[in-house]
């Protein structure tokens, strides 16, 4: 056991994990990393990990990483038998819609969503009546029922590219359930909330309370700092950025361009992940933990490979069947 410990904290070290460990931490970490992934094998399971996740779960034990449309796409390729979700509910959700004969589960019975817990399925119900004939174009961040309700979802990532398409056969759609989304997809679109585009009153507990005034001190300190910010921020915030998108845009962008400094105007896990795979590139932090993110540990996965039974995700076949479409519509409009 001491040889593969040694060489399971070698491959953490060689991954960047070791430059923010104490003494002794890496040493902890891998030690779970190594039984998490022996279990992995034995059970035939892949563990998704979102890019919000701490570095010991996306370094140690994530088989696919990324953002939600990029997990989404992932696992519908993967020929696992059980899928384990680091991220939050929803995602996990989609992946058992995308996956319903596999076993999905999350390491975490408090992984919620506030934007998912924003907007039910009646309420959609509701808005389509009220609307009659407008399609619903949904944010992935949202439950089961809420996309069997719509006829198109779309991630941070594709929002913009699959509105422009929607757009070119209908004049007005809804837009759920992120309203600061909406009204920044508003503007890049030149379309009125209210009017051409109906939004929902949901917001993101992490995006919402970004300070828009912040991005003047920080340039003011760091010359030459290029500024990005999540779609889900404020849109006072996003016009003082340099940059709007999801996480993969934002990733994309930094290694694709060489600014003094980036100001990465999201959640906290995301700019940890940057700056391990760009150490050499200058990071400033201006972000918010998800308390829905980090609800989940290596321990919680750990203890989920050795009994899953009380974390399994279940979506009614019904609603599942109505959902996946809705989702495909998504892959179709973002190919």
């Amino acid at each position: 056991m001491t040889g593969a410990l040694d060489n399971e904290i070698k491959r953490l070290m060689e991954l960047g994990l070791h430059r923010r460990c104490v003494e002794g931490y890496i040493a902890r970490v891998a030690g779970i990393t190594l039984e998490i992934n022996r279990l992995k094998r034995e059970k035939n399971a892949v563990i998704c990990a979102h890019v919000y996740q701490t570095p010991d779960i996306i370094l140690g034990i994530g088989d696919l990483v990324g953002d939600s449309y990029k997990l989404a796409d992932d696992c519908r390729r993967t020929a696992a038998d059980i899928i384990v979700f680091c991220g939050v509910h929803f995602m996990a959700e989609t992946a058992k819609i995308l996956n319903p004969s596999k076993k999905v589960y999350v390491p975490s019975g408090n992984a919620g969503c506030s934007l998912s817990e924003a907007v039910t399925g009646a309420d959609v119900r509701k808005l389509k009546a009220e609307h009659p004939g407008m399609p619903v174009v949904t944010y992935i961040n949202t439950s089961a029922e809420v996309k069997a309700e719509s006829d198109c979802i779309v991630t941070s990532a594709n929002a913009e590219k699959i509105l422009r398409r929607m757009y070119e056969k209908h004049e007005k759609v809804i837009f759920i359930p992120d309203r600061f989304m909406g009204a920044n997809l508003a503007k890049v679109l030149g379309k009125t909330p209210g009017k051409e585009i109906i939004l929902w009153n949901g917001t993101c507990i992490v995006h919402e309370k970004f300070d828009a005034s912040l991005i003047r001190l920080y340039r003011e300190k760091y010359p030459g700092l290029v500024a990005l910010a999540h779609a889900e921020c404020p849109s006072e915030l996003i016009s003082a950025v340099d940059f709007m998108g999801g996480t993969g845009d934002m990733m994309r962008y930094v290694e694709s361009t060489d600014a003094a400094a980036y100001l990465l105007v999201t959640e906290c896990g995301f700019g940890e992940l940057a700056k391990l795979r760009f150490p050499k590139k200058n990071f400033i932090a201006m972000c918010r933990l998800c308390p829905y993110m980090k609800s989940i540990t290596l321990e919680s996965v750990l203890a989920l490979l050795k009994d899953p039974s009380p974390q399994e995700i279940t979506v009614p076949p019904a609603i599942a069947a109505r959902a996946k479409i809705a989702i495909d519509k998504m892959f179709e409009l973002a190919a």
